[in-house]
Formats: C-alpha cells, structure tokens, sequence
C-alpha cells in the first residue's frame, strides 16, 4: 500500500531534485504551436519546438485532417492486425517508403515504440548491436529489451566504431547492426553516416539511423541526415516521427528493406498492442509529405534563419556547437544558470527552455534553440537581442 512512510520518500526525492536545480516545470501554452505562442496570458516567441517547417497549424494539414476525420471517424479502436488498417495507413506507409526511397514501411505510435520494436525483433543472443554513446534514450531503452550483445562507441569516433565491430565479429555475432541517431538532439551534431556505412561493408554489419531531427527539413530536398550525407537509399533501417517537422502530431516510422519491415509487422510488440493511428493523423501526413516537395521555400528559410542565428551568437561570445543544424546549444554548464536563463528570456519575449541533467550529462547545462521555417528575420534578430541582453546581466556572453 501507498502509506506516509512510502509517500515521504518520493516527496523526499523531488526535493532533492528541486534542491539540485534539476525539477522541470511545464509551462502551459493557451494558443496553437506555432513560431509565435501565448504563455501566461503573454505573446511571445517560441525557440523550442521540434516545428522545424512551421507546419504544426498550417491550413493545408488542419484542412486534410479534419476531411479525413468525417470520412474515416475518430479512430480504429484496433490493432493494426485485427480491424485497425484503413486504405490510408497503407497509402502512408508507402508514401513514406517512397519519400526516403526505401522498400517499405510500418507505422508506430511514436519513433520511441519504433525504436521499442527494433533490436528485439530482429537480433538474437547470437547477434550484436553497436551504439553512438549519445544516441536517444529510446534507442537505450530498445537496447535494453534485446538479449544481442552490446557494444557502445564513443560519439562519432570512427576509430573506436571500428574497435567495436572487429570485437563485435570476433565475439561471435552472426548478425550485427550498428546503430547511430542521424542528428543528436542535444548537440545539433550530425552522425559521420557515410564512414558508418563504410564501416559497415567492411564488417557485413547494418545500419540503422534514428532520423527524427532530420526528416522533413534537413538535407538538400528534406529526406534528412541520410540524405545530407549522400547516402539516400543506401541504409538498412530509419526510424523517425511524424511529430516534429512532419506536422508536429504524433507517430512515427519504421523504413527500410522489405524483409526487415516484413518481420516487424509479424513479431513488433509495440506494433502488434497498440492501437492503429488515427485516420485524421495519417491523411494530415499524407498530405505534409505532399506539401515539403512543393514548398521549397520552407527549406531555405530555415536554413537562412539557421544561418543568421548562428553566426550572429558567436559572433557575441556565446559558447554553441559549431554546425549547420537548426538545433542549436547555448552551452551554460551549470543547471541553476540554464534555468535561470530560461527564465529570464521569457521575460523578455522568448521562450525557450534550460536542459540538464539526466537529459544532457552533467555540468553541460544549456539552452537548446531551435530555428523554424515559422520565424521570420525579425523574429530571428528579435531573439539574439534578447539572448545578448540576458547574457550580459547574467555573464554568459561579451557583447
């Protein structure tokens, strides 16, 4: 039973993490997600959603959405397996397949129950995983449910990958895949995808990419990391979300060989006992795939917009990440700094939020902003103002 003696050891435990300067509040929004956005009753500019194209209220899918709504009704109420598959969720999952120029694809709940799904059906105690250090917590997580050998690389060094996949091969495993979020959500950083497959041929390994910062918006035509580093069509498996640049809902994706995907539908726990997405999600989806290749200008902006912001913070002294990515860290260090600066900044217009620890490791406490199509110029220059402003009362920036 929950008694006093339990319920004061929780209580006990959130103070803690209130002490530390580690407790994370939400903030509650009254408006749509959209470049600007309304917080305690106060307008102000948002710099922290995963909205990269702007396309979390557009017309276009709110009006796909709410057609598919009065066509297909509110939901399945079924697994896909059962009752729970419309012709939509087949058009997308081919949609999808199409847009990375894979061979097929399965629809998920979220990229975190793709991720949930992935190791363990498809590698055995005879096989092996080799992992990016700062991959995603739900790549982490599906690692953990796999009985496959485990091998974890030092972030992006190729030498220490290498290391791994001669250990991996000469520990016995028959199959092997390594596995590598395309951009790291936390650093803006871009995986090293084309050494990775390289590395990969060379060992008879296969690559899995988490592309969940890169799809819709990065690359050269927005099929993402994948694309960036010339390798569209060249990766075993994609895992990625609907809900970021491709419309901000939710959902997400597994993409990749026919065999592979094949499998998943067959033994995927996370696919075989959750409910089908809903028809109104998936039409939306549909029609943002439609929508990315006949608005370019989506992807310029934010790549101008990106441009500006990162030129300009450095230029004032701030500490970032060097890189091309919308994701951008403001390296603070310390927790209590990041949150007070978090704060701060809303007071002045913008809103953005503090990350640390056990999100980020310790003592790398930063402020990660991330750049939308949805901003305008002025928007841009609007928040490295107030950046300045703030960084300068609080000793974070010289100018």
């Amino acid at each position: 039973m929950f008694n006093d003696h339990t319920r004061q050891s929780y209580r006990n435990e959130l103070e803690e993490i209130e002490r530390s300067g580690l407790f994370k509040k939400e903030r509650v929004i009254s408006s749509p997600q959209s470049a600007h956005i309304e917080v305690n009753g106060k307008r102000v500019l948002n710099f922290c959603a995963n909205n990269y194209l702007g396309l979390a209220n557009d017309e276009t899918l709110r009006n796909a959405a709410k057609h598919a709504l009065d066509e297909y009704g509110l939901g399945l109420a079924s697994v896909r397996f059962i009752c729970g598959t419309q012709t939509v969720h087949k058009e997308l999952e081919a949609k999808i397949a199409s847009f990375f120029k894979t061979e097929d694809t399965i629809l998920y709940a979220s990229c975190f129950d793709a991720n949930g799904g992935l190791f363990e059906t498809l590698l055995k105690e005879k096989d092996a995983i080799v992992s990016d250090s700062l991959n995603h917590a739900s790549i982490i997580d599906g690692i953990r449910l796999c009985k496959a050998a485990r091998f974890v690389y030092e972030h992006n060094n190729m030498e220490d990958l290498q290391a791994k996949l001669v250990a991996a091969r000469n520990g016995g495993a028959q199959r092997i895949l390594i596995s590598t979020d395309g951009v790291f959500s936390m650093d803006g950083d871009v995986a090293k995808l084309q050494e990775i497959v390289a590395l990969a041929e060379q060992h008879g390994a296969m690559v899995h990419v988490d592309d969940c910062h890169g799809s819709g918006f990065f690359g050269p035509t927005g099929r993402g990391s994948v694309e960036h580093c010339g390798l569209l069509g060249n990766v075993d498996l994609i895992t990625s979300t609907l809900g970021k640049a491709l419309g901000g809902s939710v959902g997400g994706f597994t993409t990749g060989h026919k065999e592979l995907i094949t499998l998943l539908r067959q033994r995927s726990r996370p696919y075989l006992f959750s409910n089908s997405l809903p028809p109104s999600l998936v039409v939306a989806s549909i029609a943002c795939l439609n929508l990315i290749d006949s608005r370019p200008q989506l992807l310029q902006r934010i790549r101008d917009n990106t441009k500006i912001f990162r030129e300009e913070m450095t230029e004032a002294g701030f500490q970032i990440r060097p890189g091309i990515h919308p994701i951008v860290p403001i390296m603070l260090g310390d927790a209590a700094l990041a949150s007070r600066f978090a704060d701060d900044l809303l007071e002045e217009g913008i809103y953005v939020i503090g990350f640390s620890f056990p999100v980020v490791p310790k003592g790398q406490a930063r402020i990660r902003v991330q750049l939308s199509a949805a901003h305008s110029e002025e928007d841009v220059r609007f928040a490295i103002s107030a950046f300045r402003k703030v960084g300068q009362r609080l000793g974070a920036c010289r100018s």
